[in-house]
């Protein structure tokens, strides 16, 4: 349920919950459709289609090495998402949090050059995090609530990271301290 091609689509069915923009019921599901097809169903097949191909051995993608290609393909959907819904009015901060996990992905990308890892579930909970923080201050809208249960779950799923050892603590702080970040420099630059 945590997993990060679940994460974009649950930020964005709660940021049409508390957003104060009155936006018809066709326009969210719409958007609920491109968001969820673009960031679950594509990188679902594309894993699948890498596994057959002998680029992954298993669905896990555990090496620095299997994650390159995933990496780069979810760098290009979020890229690509990021572009169209920012000019959008209703969705423009929307634009801002997918170009914020867009640079969050191209940081952990980057330091896979340096053979450093850090934790891809961890980072889409504090991009989003970081994104709610951002939104409830740019309309003034309390969004403590979200923020205390997304800190909460990153918390469960950073203890349940460790304790399967899919990462050590190292990067796991690595991956919450990049998705803040990201999110933080994208509303700088975009605003």
């Amino acid at each position: 349920m945590l997993h990060p091609i679940v994460i974009p689509t649950i930020g964005v069915l709660l940021f049409l919950i508390i957003t104060p923009i009155e936006i018809k019921k066709e326009r969210q599901y719409l958007l609920i459709s491109i968001v969820f097809f673009s960031t679950y169903i594509v990188p679902l097949i594309s894993l699948i289609f890498l596994k057959a191909l002998g680029f992954i051995d298993s669905f896990q993608v555990a090496s620095i090495k299997e994650r390159k290609i995933p990496l780069f393909i979810m760098l290009f959907i979020f890229y690509l998402l990021g572009k169209n819904l920012i000019n959008i009015s209703d969705f423009k901060e929307l634009g801002i949090l997918f170009f914020g996990t867009n640079i969050s992905l191209a940081i952990i990308y980057l330091l896979f050059a340096v053979k450093v890892k850090s934790s891809l579930h961890i980072m889409s909970l504090s991009s989003a995090l970081g994104f709610f923080l951002i939104y409830g201050n740019i309309y003034s809208i309390s969004t403590i609530p979200i923020s205390i249960v997304i800190i909460l779950l990153t918390g469960l799923l950073a203890s349940a990271r460790l304790q399967l050892k899919a990462h050590n603590t190292k990067e796991v702080y690595l991956g919450f301290v990049i998705g803040l970040l990201g999110q933080f420099i994208a509303y700088n630059i975009l605003q």
